[in-house]
């Protein structure tokens, strides 16, 4: 083997090779293996004649004086040299092309590695990502947030991952876990893996009807599930309004209770409900969803960390809202929201169903945004006070846990 042949392989195993040499030493390479292949065939071929030779006729292997041909041994010697010399040079062209396809592999693995961290990384790429997908939710599923982190794999694949949080009393509580897979910009679908089933199913809320009044059925059981829970418990409540009210009309509503709300269901059109019973719910939390262009930025401090090394941190507000108050504030980061899963649709309904869209923003844009029905969370003997309320038609109890509300 010339010394030009070992460089080429040796640039060959390291990958770097100019592609027509690379192909070419693939062909070479294909041909070594085929020629051994072939001259293994022709020794066993051969040894086979000689045995069938020996056995058919012993005397063709006599000389005229009646003994063995001088040559016999020799030959059967020869033969099992060149057979080993085969066999090894079958075996390290074997072991080559292993190494070849392995370093070829490592080397990919590394660099798929790069271009992943690099494209989840460019324009804030992840982060948009975790934004979309945790607005989409918020927006859809009454009173469930997720706390998301995102991992970038080889390959070009990421996963945002995170727990699913309800708030009931004064905690936030987890009712489950979110996944979801990414390869590069394309969006597996979303997946809840919920502790109990019976809290993925949600809850119904009863449109207004043209009366004035709530349509629905009867509620009274939940009341009374609500009456028999002891006093030293905090629950949930989805209430369905009598009529619409805007947002400011409801907190002013709330103030005085001694309870928390935590979301709130906007009238998206008649899409989104069929006859009195809100099918595609849709609204937003008490504590506005802001997003990376609402936070102010106070103060960046760089500090270093190495000769080339630096770590950055950012201080940042977000718009001050009024507890019970900011209405317009609050109905226009729903709009705002609503128009960023606008712009991301298809990483939007990989995570959630979001029925008729366009079609809601449009309608809340030419109508305002007008609330339908609320969640709540407080003391049970707080929420017995709503059957009183004239402006409450109907209640569901949502989770309940022990006592931790603060006065």
């Amino acid at each position: 083997m010339s010394e030009e042949f070992k460089a080429k392989l040796r640039q060959y195993s390291e990958g770097t090779l100019p592609e027509e040499e690379r192909e070419e030493m693939e062909r070479e390479l294909a041909k070594l293996e085929a020629y051994q292949l072939y001259l293994e065939e022709q020794m066993e071929q051969e040894e086979q004649n000689k045995q069938q030779e020996q056995a058919n006729g012993p005397w063709k292997w006599m000389d005229w004086t009646g003994g063995a041909a001088s040559g016999m041994p020799q030959d059967k010697k020869k033969n099992k040299r060149e057979k080993k010399i085969i066999r090894r040079g079958k075996w390290k062209a074997r072991i080559t092309n292993t190494l070849t396809v392995f370093s070829a592999f490592l080397i990919f693995t590394v660099i798929s590695s790069i271009i992943t961290v690099v494209f989840y990384n460019t324009g804030d790429r992840g982060d948009t990502y975790r934004d979309v997908v945790s607005s989409a939710i918020a927006v859809t599923r009454p009173n469930t947030a997720v706390n998301l982190s995102s991992d970038a794999h080889y390959f070009f694949r990421m996963e945002l991952s995170g727990n699913v949080l309800k708030q009931v009393g004064n905690e936030r509580i987890q009712v489950g876990n979110y996944t979801q897979n990414f390869l590069l910009g394309l969006a597996n679908l979303g997946k809840f893996n919920w502790i109990d089933e019976q809290i993925g199913s949600g809850k119904t809320f009863y449109y207004p009807s043209a009366e004035g009044t709530a349509g629905g059925g009867d509620d009274n059981d939940q009341w009374k599930r609500l009456a028999k829970l002891p006093e030293g418990t905090v629950a949930e409540a989805y209430l369905s309004l009598g009529h619409l009210y805007t947002t400011d009309e409801l907190l002013k509503q709330l103030e005085p209770l001694n309870l928390q709300p935590v979301w709130f269901g906007a009238d998206a059109g008649p899409a989104t409900r069929n006859n009195d019973v809100v099918v595609y719910p849709l609204g937003f939390p008490y504590q506005p969803m802001w997003h990376k262009d609402d936070m102010e930025i106070l103060k960046v401090s760089t500090e270093k960390t190495g000769w080339f090394g630096s770590t950055s941190t950012t201080s940042k507000r977000s718009p001050s809202v009024e507890a019970y108050g900011s209405g317009a504030l609050r109905d226009a980061n729903f709009i705002k929201t609503l128009k960023l899963l606008q712009q991301h649709r298809t990483l939007a309904d990989r995570a959630v169903h979001i029925d008729q869209l366009d079609t809601s923003v449009a309608y809340l844009e030419q109508n305002g945004v007008k609330l339908y029905g609320a969640v709540v969370t407080g003391p049970v003997k707080e929420l017995l006070k709503l059957r009183e309320a004239q402006w409450v038609s109907h209640i569901q109890v949502g989770e309940v846990r022990l006592w931790n509300w603060g006065e």
